[in-house]
């Protein structure tokens, strides 16, 4: 069983930034795959940025260049650094791990963009 719990969502304005953390009990042992996903009112939930089990990271298009995401294995953390916020960007991130096949989710936390 893995539970997430995210922080560090808030309002910012257009250009601005905010960085977003997410702790894992259970542990990061034997994740598939851990990352963001973010879902805007009557949209679909998209991929931001995610970490595979051997290290390497994948980013959704609209996202590549201005996030950036990290981990700490000794915390059992994952964080996404968000520079050059827009408007668009807003929507509710959520935190997810998949272990042996297993997708779960975090509660999610609000990010909202101003113009």
């Amino acid at each position: 069983q893995v539970r997430l719990v995210e922080s560090g969502g808030g309002l910012v304005q257009a250009g601005g930034t905010l960085r977003l953390s997410c702790a894992a009990s259970g542990g990061f042992f034997r994740l598939n795959a851990m990352g963001w996903y973010r879902q805007a009112p009557g949209k679909q939930r998209d991929l931001v940025a995610t970490f595979t089990s051997g290290g390497s990271t994948t980013y959704g298009d609209s996202v590549k260049g201005r996030f950036t995401i990290s981990r700490d294995n000794a915390e059992n953390t994952v964080a996404l650094q968000m520079n050059s916020l827009k408007p668009e960007d807003t929507a509710a991130y959520y935190c997810f791990a998949n272990k042996a096949g297993n997708i779960y989710w975090g509660q999610g936390t609000q990010v909202t963009v101003s113009s």
